[in-house]
């Protein structure tokens, strides 16, 4: 603070020493008339050195916090803006790694994806194997059926052929007295 007061006061005595050694001079060569005229530099110093107290007083007053606010500002400024940066940097390191490991992170996906294929494939063609084992097991069935079907249709019928055929052996050799044997025989039997 009183370094600020020395600072000030040596600002007004180095712009004020050049006006008052050229009235100085210029006086010299006149005749002073009176206290007011004789004293008239001493009274500028003290009039100077008032004004400039006050405004001494009042800058320091109002400069200090001022600027130490204004300190403060700056540097919480740039502590924020630091640590940004900061976060900007972890994020651009982020997104590099992210770009080196890109390839190899693909090179995974595309290999995942075949081997995940592969299973399905895998798995398909399995699938389709056991369906078509049913489909032949079913149809080796439907055939084994069939036939024992057309196998007894065939015994039906040719057994149907056979008693016809004996029918009409039968009939072509059935003369009335072969009835009427056939009829004794039977009467017999019951008795």
């Amino acid at each position: 603070m009183r370094r600020r007061w020395a600072i000030w006061l040596m600002l007004g005595w180095a712009a004020a020493v050049p006006s008052a050694f050229a009235q100085e001079a210029e006086k010299a060569t006149e005749k002073p008339e009176s206290f007011a005229e004789k004293h008239e530099l001493e009274l500028k110093w003290v009039n100077f050195l008032m004004l400039a107290g006050v405004l001494g007083y009042l800058i320091g007053k109002h400069a200090g916090p001022f600027f130490a606010a204004r300190s403060s500002s700056i540097r919480k400024d740039l502590e924020e803006s630091e640590q940004k940066r900061q976060e900007a940097d972890a994020r651009a390191a982020a997104v590099d790694a992210r770009l080196a490991n890109l390839e190899q992170e693909i090179a995974a996906l595309r290999g995942e994806s075949q081997a995940e294929a592969k299973a399905e494939n895998d798995l398909m063609a399995q699938h389709t194997a056991g369906e078509l084992a049913k489909i032949q097991s079913h149809a080796e069935q439907e055939i084994a059926s069939a036939g024992k079907a057309a196998r007894m249709e065939l015994k039906r019928y040719s057994a149907q052929l056979a008693v016809e055929l004996a029918e009409r052996k039968i009939r072509a050799r059935m003369t009335p007295d072969t009835q009427d044997a056939l009829v004794r025989g039977y009467v017999r039997d019951l008795k």
